[in-house]
Parts: structure tokens; C-alpha cells; sequence
């Protein structure tokens, strides 16, 4: 059984509570949160998240806590660090972490600067430890499947694909186009699907973007993805509109050789199936609550921290590769020229 420690008891380090809970073979065994101190107590009934449970009073008996990163780090029962801290502390956080021993899981993004996601990763390799990063889109179901069809080969060779991820601005953070903080849309909310793309089709040879900015920040954007192979049609639109009207809207159109595979959220289009014969299937994925997919991620954490072998969906170096195409697209969109990967 291995032993976990969470930093940061926002929304997410919530949602991570929660999911260990359903995760066999690990179990948070200490706590650690330096801004808001009753939370150590239990009381998580001021935390709220966009999806999800609401905050609410929590058990914590058998749970260590610490007000004190560095004393958490000190702490010999535990194998595992969870940073669930600002992502402008990743790489502070999670350095001394792998440093103290302990492997990491670390919420996405990797870091708010490629520089700061290559001395994680280098961190990880001197000290001999496993870093994965929560990207947790691959396991959600609607993507999970195209990530078990890429992999089986059901449907043939990958052609290609569009992703679609677009939110009314978030008038409510007022930093959030700050690099130091946030990052704006590319590295809040389109490295998802940067990280998905990354994930499916490798490392593209150029990228070339056009898109609306606020200052030198991107606001709104499309994106062409540049392979070796002439096959490969990758493409993806993402940002913020700034009409609140709007729901949150996600999905994507993937073409295989002998089916095209989409999903969107806004017009509640589930995934569906057109294949090569003119039958179109809408597949039962089943259904599951906002933590499943967390639960998921964390498993496949786990089966690296024991195995010692990288996940091919969680590893920090996938997760670098992410952060650094975001910044590839952000001088594409600035120059109105590609840029090589």
C-alpha cells in the first residue's frame, strides 16, 4: 500500500481526496494546506469547484497535517507527493519533493514555463523517481475512447482530427491573463487538448496559429498542427469569447482510415460513430460521476510509482512537450508566422 500526501486542499486537491478513496493499492495518509488552516480540520465546506461535489465537512482521523511543506517532505511513511498547489508553485513544489525521496503527481500544467517543466523532469530522472502530471482528458470516456481505438487499431491508421474547447471569459479571475499566474486560455485551458494532440499524433514539426490577443496574451485561436506525414490533418480551436451566454464547450472530430469519430458538448452531440459501410453507431460508454476520471488517472499513476516504468499518457516529459508547443503557438499567433517544434 502505497502512501500518499496531498499539498493544497483547494477544488482539486478536493477532487483527488475524493478519487484515492476508490483507488486500491494507495491511500492519503497526510495533508497539507499553509493559506487556509481550518481546512486541516476538516472543514472543506468553503470549497467549490466548476463540476463536481460541493465542499463539505470531512473525516480526517488517521490523516496527518502539516501547515509546513518542507515538514510534510520530512515525513518517512509517505511514497508519493500530490501538488495540487498553484501552478506558478509546480516546480518548486514537485522539485523538492523528488528531491526528498518521494515520487510525484503533480496537477496539470506541468508548469507555467518550459524551462521550469525540463528541471521537474530532470529532477525526476537524478533522483530516480516517477513524475506524472494530472492530465486528466484521456480518461475521460468520450476520449478515453478514441485514445482505446487509436491503440487497438479498430478502425485503422490516424488520419487526423479538429478539437474544440471554448469558455465565456472568466471574468471572476482577475490574473488570469497573467503568465505569472494563470496564463491565459492557452495554458489554462487549451493544453488540454495540446496534451491530447501530443499524446495521439507525437510531436508535430510545425505549428501555425492565428487568434485574438489581449496585450501580447492569446485570447481566442485556431491552430494547425504540421506532421511529416502528408495524412495528418490536425487542427484545433480554443480560447475565450467574451459573451457569458455561453456554456463551456468542448469535443473534437477524429478520422481514422475506416470511421470518423465525433462528440460535442454544446449541442449535447454524444460520441458517434460514421463508419466506412454508412452505419453510424452511437456507442454505450456507460456513465459515471465527476471523479471517475480521476479515479483513472490516479490508477494509471499508481501502476507507474510500482512499476517504475512511465506512463505513456501521464509522463512529465509528455507533459513538458505540451507546454512547450503552447508556446510555440503563442509566438505563431504573435508573428503570423509557423514556428518549428
Amino acid at each position: 500500500m502505497l502512501k500518499v500526501g496531498i499539498s493544497g486542499i483547494g477544488f482539486m486537491g478536493m477532487i483527488h481526496y475524493l478519487a484515492y478513496q476508490r483507488v486500491e493499492g494507495i491511500k492519503v495518509a497526510a495533508l497539507c494546506e499553509t493559506y487556509n488552516k481550518e481546512r486541516l480540520t476538516g472543514d472543506w465546506t468553503k470549497i467549490k469547484g466548476n463540476f463536481g461535489p460541493a465542499g463539505t465537512m470531512m473525516d480526517l482521523t488517521g490523516i496527518s497535517t502539516y501547515d509546513n511543506y518542507e515538514a510534510m517532505l520530512a515525513d518517512p511513511e509517505l511514497d508519493v507527493i500530490d501538488v495540487c498547489l498553484h501552478p506558478s508553485r509546480h516546480a518548486e513544489a514537485t522539485i523538492a519533493a523528488l528531491d526528498a525521496g518521494k515520487h510525484v503527481f503533480c496537477e496539470k500544467p506541468i508548469a507555467l514555463r518550459p524551462e521550469e517543466g525540463a528541471a521537474m523532469i530532470e529532477a525526476a530522472k537524478r533522483n530516480n523517481k516517477i513524475l506524472c502530471i494530472g492530465h486528466v482528458l484521456p480518461f475521460h470516456l468520450s476520449h478515453n475512447f478514441i485514445v482505446q481505438a487509436a491503440n487497438s487499431g479498430r478502425y485503422g491508421k490516424l488520419l487526423g482530427g479538429n478539437f474544440l474547447r471554448i469558455t465565456p471569459d472568466p471574468v471572476w479571475l482577475p490574473n488570469f491573463y497573467d503568465m505569472s499566474v494563470f496564463g491565459g486560455p492557452m495554458l489554462d485551458l487549451h493544453i488540454h487538448d495540446v496534451h491530447f494532440i501530443r499524446a495521439l499524433f507525437g510531436m508535430p514539426k510545425v505549428v501555425q496559429g492565428v487568434g485574438r490577443c489581449r496585450g501580447d496574451i492569446p485570447e481566442f485561436f485556431n491552430i494547425q498542427y504540421l506532421y511529416d506525414d502528408p495524412d495528418l490533418v490536425v487542427t484545433a480551436t480554443s480560447g475565450n469569447i467574451r459573451q457569458q451566454g455561453r456554456q463551456f464547450t468542448h469535443g473534437y472530430e477524429v478520422q481514422f482510415e475506416k470511421a470518423t469519430v465525433f462528440c460535442e458538448s454544446f449541442n449535447n452531440v454524444p460520441v458517434t460513430v460514421l463508419n466506412d459501410d454508412g452505419t453510424v453507431e452511437k456507442p454505450d460508454l456507460g456513465s459515471c460521476d465527476d471523479v471517475v476520471p480521476f479515479a483513472n488517472e490516479l490508477t494509471e499513476a499508481l501502476k507507474a510509482f510500482t512499476t517504475g516504468t512511465p506512463s505513456p499518457l501521464l509522463d512529465g516529459e509528455l507533459a513538458g512537450d505540451a507546454l512547450t508547443l503552447c508556446y510555440k503557438e503563442m509566438e505563431s499567433i504573435r508573428t503570423r508566422k509557423p514556428v518549428d517544434c
